[in-house]
């Protein structure tokens, strides 16, 4: 289901960092600000406080540390969380960051699933381990759950987890339905159950629809679900930073 759009302070000094964090964070739902050094993020947070900050260990000036010490002692900002990232491999640093009180601790290059995972425990009640992309990729949903006809609809959310399905036939929750998942060139085969369920005028766009878990499917299609969510999100990132 849908949630609360979260907002994210990045800071780093990098601009293709920076770039490349709006970019993937937007693509992830977030609402993202940014910030070149700790002095500006500090400047920044004096007139809109962010759900979490995403902040380079290495800054000029003051570092990834020093910025979550001066969070910590600001009554206003000391419950924003801190996620800091270093593409350093100095095995004491993670300790360091942890025992400091820093949220989580990711390392570069960054693994989208990996960042996800991160920023949803650091500021979610129910987190979700897994990401969800918005999409519209063909699925047929086999007749066993829609009266002896399969109809061909479409997933408009996927994650290695489950889909979401717009429909005007959405089933009952925990329904058990047979599906085929059209990704590129590949037929996934799986079966899943219905989580949630809404009908016309319901649900956050008033459309009628269904989420669905998967309960029965090949690692080498989960591994390619996963894959395939990895290239959409980063898709022409790098390329564009760069440029």
């Amino acid at each position: 289901m849908d949630r609360e759009i979260r907002t994210v302070l990045a800071v780093d000094n990098s601009a293709s960092m920076i770039f490349y964090l709006g970019t993937l964070l937007t693509r992830l739902g977030y609402k993202v600000s940014a910030a070149r050094s700790a002095e500006e993020a500090l400047q920044m947070m004096e007139t809109a406080v962010p759900s979490l900050v995403l902040t380079e260990m290495s800054l000029p000036r003051m570092n990834g540390i020093g910025l979550l010490k001066r969070i910590q002692d600001t009554p206003l900002l000391k419950e924003v969380p801190v996620i800091i990232l270093t593409s350093g491999n100095d095995p004491g640093l993670k300790d360091t960051c942890l025992r400091a009180g820093c949220a989580a601790y990711v390392s570069k290059p960054i693994e989208p699933d990996v960042l996800y995972r991160a920023m949803q425990a650091a500021t979610e009640s129910a987190p979700r381990q897994n990401i969800r992309l918005a999409t519209s990729l063909k699925v047929i949903v086999a007749g066993t759950m829609l009266g002896g006809a399969a109809r061909t609809e479409y997933a408009t959310a996927l994650s290695e987890g489950g889909l979401y399905i717009r429909t005007f036939y959405p089933q009952s929750v925990n329904t058990l339905a047979p599906l085929t998942l059209f990704i590129k060139d590949r037929e996934i085969k799986a079966k899943a159950v219905v989580l949630y369920s809404y009908a016309m005028g319901q649900g956050p766009f008033k459309e009628p629809g269904m989420g669905m878990k998967f309960v029965e499917l090949a690692e080498e299609d989960r591994l390619f679900i996963r894959d395939f969510i990895k290239e959409q999100l980063t898709a022409d990132i790098e390329s564009q930073a760069k440029g």
